[in-house]
């Protein structure tokens, strides 16, 4: 009778440990929020001087030079891509082209569950692949384990570069 009462104890007490552990046990704390959004449209890259400031102070030769500086892939602008979803999520990309080249990448993507600790660094890594591009042909490299995202980017950003096409 002993023994049984020892089992039962001990077992009723290992019991009460292991649920007490499951319970104390805390969820990971949710990731710190993504940093918000940049408005492309109402944040210009630096100010361009105007036509009769700069020709008073360059010499002639400039009107030859201004051509080629704005020969670019791309026309200036700001071009959003469409919305592009997958199993996570929806994600968008807004490209802003000045002179013909991409000066800034922003992006809308999912932050629950999982998504919350992937897409952050993926979207940052995304992001900087997509200012060295220079014309549509140009591949932006996928993110390894952001698979869905890396794909949902690229679809999005191919489609603002084709709204961009010169």
């Amino acid at each position: 009778m002993r023994r049984s009462t020892a089992a039962a104890v001990g077992t009723l007490t290992g019991a009460a440990l292991i649920v007490g552990v499951r319970l104390s046990v805390q969820p990971p704390a949710p990731p710190a929020a993504a940093p918000s959004q940049v408005n492309l449209v109402d944040n210009p890259s630096t100010p361009k001087p105007t036509a009769t400031g700069a020709a008073s102070k360059k010499p002639s030769n400039a009107g030859a030079k201004k051509p080629a500086e704005k020969k670019g892939a791309f026309k200036d602008g700001v071009f959003k891509g469409k919305a592009v979803k997958n199993i996570y999520g929806t994600i968008q990309v807004s490209i802003k082209v000045d002179e013909g080249k991409i000066t800034a990448a922003e992006a809308t993507y999912p932050l629950t569950g999982n998504s919350a600790t992937i897409n952050p660094p993926a979207i940052a890594a995304l992001k900087q692949e997509t200012l060295k591009v220079e014309n549509a042909g140009d591949n932006v490299d996928a993110v390894s384990g952001a698979t869905y995202t890396s794909q949902s980017y690229q679809q999005s950003l191919q489609s603002a570069l084709d709204s961009a096409k010169a």
